[in-house]
This record gives C-alpha cells, structure tokens and sequence, in this order.
C-alpha cells in the first residue's frame, strides 16, 4: 500500500520547511493544502516557496486557479486524490502540507455532504438577517459556530453560508463521504510551537513580506480587476490593504492589523487541530522523527 505523508500545524511553525526536507530525503512531491497558495499572482502575501525550490521539488495544488475565481474543499479533495494517483503511479511520496485545517480534516475524516435536511423557518430567518444587516452578519454567524467552514467560503455566497449553518445547528445528521486516504497508508502529523515564538515569527515574516514587495503584488491584482469580495481577496494579507489604499487607515495601521489577524488564525489554528481526529500535535523534531520512523518502517 502506498504511503503518504500529511503535515499540517500552525502558521510560521516551520510544516512548509519540513516538507521540503522529507521530500528530498524520500524521494516526495509537494501537494499543498492551502486555500490560499491555489491563486495565481498571490505570492508574496500567501508565503509561497520560491521558484527555484518548485523547480527542484514538483508542487501540486499551486497556483491553480485565478484570483477571481472561488474553490472549495469538495474540489481540493478532487484535485488531491488526482495527485496522489499521479504521484505514486510514479514510485514518488506524496506529501501534502498546509495549513488549511478544514481541507486537512476533509481528507482524513471524510468530507461533509450536507445531509442535513432543509428546514425552511430556517432559512428564512437568516435571509432576513441579511437582509436587515448584510450578508456578512450571516457569515459572521457561522464564523462564531466553525470559524473553518466560515473561512471556506465567501460571506457573499449566501445561501452557501446558510446550508453550512444549517449543518453546524444540525450536527447529528451529517453525511460524510469516505475519506480519500482510504486505499493508502499515512501518517498525519500537527506542528506546534511555543506561542511566543509562532508570534515573534508572524511578525518578522509580515516583515519580510512588506520588504519583499506585497504592497505592489496586492496593487497589481487591485489594477488587473480583484476586489475585497472576491474569496481570494478575503484572505489574510490581502484584505487589509482595501481600507489602506482607500484612506481608511494609516498604512502602519494596516501592517499592524495583518500581524493581529495571523496571530489570531494562528488560536483559531490550535483549536481546531484538536477537532482532527487522531492527529498527534508535535513539536518540528518529534515530527521529523515520526515522519522518518513511519516512512522507514
């Protein structure tokens, strides 16, 4: 049975890093689980590898979708069990990392159909709260229930965010579909690291990523047509600069406000690791030293 490998964790726990070495170690590919890193031209913002690692490691999941285009987890679990076939037709690891935790959950739970049955009082009531207070009071709704799920879809997809509520007031009637890992053998891992240095880290990479040139990535997707409702632009990183380039807030403001909302996604991260089922929550070297022990073995 072929194996995989599955790395998740925190942002700025060094999972990226890790992949990059098993896969060279193990003769691996790269498929990312980052709902971001899928659109074309959000590089800097969204920490892609370089270019010079992608030509040197096969990438899978990168890149495949223009900013002006929505993708959802039933896609990614598609996109991933394309991969895996290609991969292990060709003797290679896969190893899909990410930091997305509602596409790591789909792949080793199983995803989520919906099975939920329609309740039109329901409905109803949050149709008329959006109407009353806008869409994103309905989104925020779900936000507070599954903060995942909300960070899956856009809040203007109404009556996406609703069926998505409907599922989350309903929990015991949800329908699953097997998971994709089924006819593999894997090892799922959760990197985790001392709070204040994920912190110190969040921050030099905001940094990093103002120095390497993010304000004229974001400027350039704003030129070619990308707007703050667009599920891309939705994303961490990227819609903060809205209320900046429009004079709402100071650009120091703006820089502050990326380095909160990824130090907040990072808590929202922990909690919900914890929801996957049997995944272990490591530090980077006990991975690594999992990870070896179960691709040896």
């Amino acid at each position: 049975m072929n194996k995989v490998i599955i790395i998740t964790g925190l942002t700025c726990s060094g999972k990226s890093d890790l992949a990059i070495d098993i896969a060279r170690e193990y003769d691996g590919e790269i498929v990312s689980a980052d709902s971001v890193q899928i659109y074309r031209g959000l590089d800097i913002g969204s920490a892609k590898v370089d270019k010079y690692t992608m030509s040197a490691i096969s990438h899978h999941l990168i890149d495949i979708k223009a900013f002006d285009e929505s993708y959802n987890v039933g896609q990614f679990l598609s996109d991933v069990q394309k991969a895996l076939k290609d991969i292990t037709s060709r003797g290679k690891v896969p190893i899909i990392v990410g930091g997305t935790g509602m596409y790591v959950k789909a792949l080793i739970e199983g995803y989520s159909l919906g099975g939920t049955s329609a309740n039109q009082e329901f409905r109803e009531k949050y149709q008329k709260l959006a109407q009353k207070h806008g869409n994103k009071a309905v989104w925020d709704e779900l936000y507070r229930l599954n903060p995942s799920r909300a960070e899956s879809v856009h809040f203007n997809n109404l009556k996406r965010v609703i069926r998505y509520l409907e599922i989350e007031c309903n929990h015991e009637d949800i329908q699953r579909t097997e998971s994709i890992l089924k006819d593999y053998k894997y090892y799922a891992v959760g990197i985790i690291d001392d709070r204040e240095k994920i912190y110190q880290r969040i921050n030099h990479r905001v940094d990093k990523m103002i120095g390497a040139g993010l304000e004229d990535e974001i400027k350039t997707l704003i030129s070619h047509g990308a707007t703050r409702e667009m599920q891309s632009m939705t994303s961490i990183g990227y819609k903060e600069w809205f209320d900046y380039i429009e004079g709402n807030i100071s650009r120091k403001d703006m820089i502050n406000l990326i380095k909160q909302h990824t130090r907040n996604y990072c808590k929202r991260q922990m909690t919900f690791l914890k929801t996957i089922q049997d995944l272990p929550l490591l530090s980077i070297e006990e991975a690594r030293v999992e990870i070896r022990r179960f691709l040896n073995d």
